[in-house]
């Protein structure tokens, strides 16, 4: 009995695990992206929010299946800056 009780523990932990989405959001009016685990809402200004208005200040890419995927959807986002590459003594993520 503990047996199959320890499986269903397992099997639930990896399916929760396996649907883990990453989203990459920018904002342009401060000029930072981050990724973010849930869906990011997007804000844009009122009077120019129309669809594919150039005026929008916050966008949002993805899902991701990985955290790997979305670092590498940021890098190639023009309006994101480059990640600062870490000191001598600090790890990388």
């Amino acid at each position: 009995m503990k047996s199959l009780l320890l499986a269903g523990i397992m099997s639930a932990a990896f399916a929760t695990a396996s649907y883990a989405q990453y989203w990459v959001a920018g904002d342009r009016s401060t000029g930072k992206c981050n990724i973010e685990t849930s869906q990011p809402v997007i804000f844009g200004l009122p009077a120019y929010a129309g669809g594919g208005s150039e005026y929008k200040t916050s966008f949002a890419s993805g899902p991701y299946k990985s955290l790997d995927d979305a670092k590498l959807a940021r890098s190639g986002i023009s309006a994101c800056p480059p990640e600062p590459e870490p000191a001598a003594g600090e790890k990388k993520d």
